[in-house]
């Protein structure tokens, strides 16, 4: 399943609700979708918020892979931004002593069962999997 959707935050309920479809559809494991749903909104909303020199939709999609789900979020006419290589964020520092920014691609990172970064042409894509249940996290 594949679906375009606008570069506003706004589009997230509508995110939610073709997860919740598709999980349905495919009658997976509900337990994944709050991962799903998290890993989602964290990777759209940073390609919303730091992807300011494109006007171009996000196209997200899904594909079951039983037990779990592969999902992919494509940004057209972009910079290349790469998730796995950002520094790691010390969660143990105290508050004042931390930069502001990454905890969300934090979690991204941790809670995906694996995440792959695709760049070419101006087109960025980040996939990921996931088929671990909330509880493994």
């Amino acid at each position: 399943m594949q679906r375009k959707f606008s570069r506003n935050l706004d589009e997230i309920a509508n995110i939610v609700a073709l997860t919740e479809e598709f999980f349905a559809r495919e009658k997976l494991d509900p337990t994944l979708r709050p991962i799903v749903d998290l890993c989602v909104e964290e990777l759209f909303v940073n390609m919303v918020t730091y992807n300011l020199e494109t006007a171009e939709d996000i196209l997200i999609e899904m594909k079951a892979r039983h037990p779990g789900i592969e999902v992919s979020l494509t940004d057209f006419d972009v910079e290349r931004f790469d998730p796995s290589e950002l520094a790691p964020v010390d969660i143990n520092a105290p508050l004042e002593n931390r930069e502001p920014g990454g905890l969300g691609l934090f979690l991204v990172m941790k809670m995906a069962d694996s995440i792959h970064y695709e760049y070419r042409d101006r087109v960025s894509r980040i996939t990921f999997f996931a088929d671990r249940k909330t509880d493994d996290v």
